[in-house]
């Protein structure tokens, strides 16, 4: 893939990202409630229940960004030095319709469930 076209994706994403981001954190904050609430006393337990779900969703949400965010910026950064578009396990080039698809990715087809060590 061209070095142009990838970092116009990866620099999209990253916008995108980080506009996900804005909203998960905005999320967490509704969801984290106001501290002087009674909380768990007095409260409905299916009410409570559906508080405790919201917030882990929104924790998860967040998590997931997070993560999303951190694997465009390691392709940034394989981009400056020269290794984007090759598989880091194996090394081989990789096809510019995954690259395409999915322009974070550090591994080809092939290696594509093998765990990468940063």
């Amino acid at each position: 893939m061209d070095t142009d076209r990838a970092r116009e994706l990866l620099t999209i994403e990253l916008a995108d990202l980080d506009e996900r981001a804005r909203f998960a954190e905005r999320t967490r904050a509704e969801t984290t409630g106001d501290e002087n609430a009674e909380g768990a006393l007095g409260q409905h337990p299916g009410d409570y229940g559906s508080e405790v779900a919201n917030s882990m969703d929104t924790e998860l949400l967040v998590d997931t960004v997070a993560d999303q965010r951190r694997a465009v910026q390691d392709a940034l950064t394989r981009l400056e030095e020269g290794r984007y578009g090759r598989c880091a396990v194996c090394g081989k080039e990789i096809d510019d319709e995954r690259l395409e698809a999915r322009p974070e990715v550090p591994t080809c087809r092939e290696h594509a469930d093998t765990p990468v060590v940063a």
